[in-house]
């Protein structure tokens, strides 16, 4: 598969198949994605790898405690700026519009959109999910090598025929997923991959997100 060809058929995928991942399979798309760049080689990336009885465990933790919380312990990080511009704005809510359209859960179903997003912490039914992290003194320019860094791991899945969805909702749930994972102190939780089998299946799975054209952020200098 050509670099071009990944990058057109990655999406989100919302719904996975439950066949099983081979480790090996995880093990060859993280020496891969080994290779990704990173300003003066800090390799500033740590990745913990949850499959079979251990991804259930997790799964089941954080089920327990969305009954008692569903927004989560909050995050150590903004996702989103807090007075979020244009076109920005307009760009995050078409794009959630789409995707909830996409699967017949109307604007005024909140119960719905809830199950919905609550989907993410059963990894949408991934086989195999990836939590990344990052040491809490790396700066910016370390934050986006991690981005990187998992943009080579997302773009080697597909190599592999295999699907993933990034997810930052993971980051609602550090201090417990710190706790389980039992990450260091040093160790800041930035995000999760879901990675399997996409389900063709499922409508969730033709949504795309739509993309800019190239003039609205691109500007070319010289001859």
């Amino acid at each position: 598969m050509k670099v071009s060809e990944a990058l057109d058929s990655r999406l989100s995928v919302r719904a996975f198949l439950p066949a099983p991942v081979p480790v090996a399979t995880i093990r060859a798309i993280l020496e891969g994605a080994k290779r990704s760049p990173s300003g003066g080689n800090l390799q500033p990336w740590h990745v913990h790898v949850v499959t079979g009885a251990a991804l259930d465990e997790v799964k089941a933790i954080i089920k327990a405690r969305l009954a008692d919380s569903t927004a989560g312990e909050g995050t150590e990080y903004q996702i989103y700026p807090p007075n979020l511009t244009e076109p920005y704005r307009t760009r995050r809510f078409r794009v959630g519009e789409q995707l909830y359209e996409a699967i017949g859960i109307a604007r005024d179903n909140k119960f719905g959109r809830l199950m919905q997003f609550a989907r993410n912490f059963e990894f949408f039914g991934a086989p195999a999910a990836l939590f990344f992290s990052i040491d809490r003194q790396m700066q910016p320019g370390q934050w986006a090598d991690l981005g990187m860094f998992m943009q080579s791991v997302m773009l080697l899945a597909r190599e592999h025929g295999l699907d993933t969805c990034a997810q930052e909702a993971w980051a609602i749930w550090h201090k417990t997923l710190g706790t389980h994972l039992k990450l260091p102190d040093t160790l800041m939780l930035f995000a999760g991959i879901s990675l399997g089998y996409r389900d063709d299946g499922n409508p969730i799975n033709h949504f795309r997100s739509e993309r800019a054209p190239l003039e609205d952020f691109t500007t070319f200098l010289g001859d």
